[in-house]
């Protein structure tokens, strides 16, 4: 397997310290935010890609009650997890490169932190396009730089100092890989939308402690690939759990956030 297939690889073990340990600091935040912005679209149909367990599904159908919400991912352990957490969505196993519904049926396609896992955005996003109604909406977030987000940040020089040479670079590769809005409107433009807005937004991220957040990243993630295969994975954990502690403090601990917000749409 190659590092990018490895890096977007999510196994059946991952949803669960996943939605555990990193959706209520990382993403539920978020998804209030993206929810109401959606919120403020009036949509009837949405799409959202990439759901994962379903922070944003849920925050969705509680802004908008009234919209038909289908709810899709690539990978089916995150389908089933999601499902059962959120039922009011409809569930759909999909492609977003391949996506299976009609031309035109979603009058909102939504993504929160999804898009840096598509191995060929413009494809994606020609999807996106396809699906859209002619005056449809495209709604979607992605991190800022790895050093714009105060628990990744932490967790990567843990990981460095605990792995010297071989530490996983998945965060800065993936979800922190897609952070120039210039890029992004580039890729948009090759699949036939039209950026219209985007903007920066910075929340606080609280957590239980340092160590749920390590426990969720080293197990929750693809970076738990780099750990399987090695003798020493407990010692390792337990490394990295108390770098993290020493930087971050005991107990509860907060830090700052920060993602892009685009609004894309048909071209003229």
């Amino acid at each position: 397997m190659s590092t990018d297939d490895a890096n977007r690889r999510w196994t059946r073990s991952m949803p669960e310290a996943y939605e555990r340990h990193l959706v209520p600091v990382f993403f539920r935040p978020f998804a209030t935010d993206l929810a109401s912005r959606a919120a403020a679209l009036r949509p009837d149909a949405v799409l959202e890609l990439a759901a994962g367990t379903g922070a944003l599904t849920s925050a969705l159908l509680d802004a908008v009650p009234t919209a038909s919400v289908v709810a899709s991912d690539l990978n089916e352990a995150m389908v089933t997890a999601g499902s059962a957490r959120e039922p009011r969505a409809d569930w759909r196993q999909a492609d977003a490169q391949k996506l299976p519904f009609e031309d035109g049926v979603f009058d909102l396609v939504l993504c929160q932190f999804g898009v840096m896992f598509f191995p060929d955005r413009p494809s994606a996003y020609a999807e996106v396009r396809r699906v859209l109604a002619p005056q449809g909406r495209f709604l979607f977030s992605s991190w800022g730089p790895l050093a714009s987000h105060g628990f990744g940040a932490a967790f990567q020089t843990a990981l460095e100092q605990s792995m010297p040479g071989g530490a996983p670079s998945f965060l800065e590769d993936v979800p922190h890989g897609y952070t120039d809005p210039a890029v992004v409107a580039a890729d948009l433009a090759a699949a036939g939308l039209a950026l219209t807005s985007t903007e920066e937004v910075t929340l606080e991220g609280v957590a239980q402690s340092a160590a749920s957040v390590a426990t969720g990243l080293l197990t929750g993630t693809p970076v738990s690939a780099a750990l399987q295969t090695r003798d020493d994975a407990q010692t390792l954990q337990a490394t990295v759990t108390q770098k993290m502690t020493d930087r971050l403090g005991n107990g509860s601990v907060t830090a700052p956030m920060t993602a892009t917000v685009y609004l894309a749409q048909h071209q003229a």
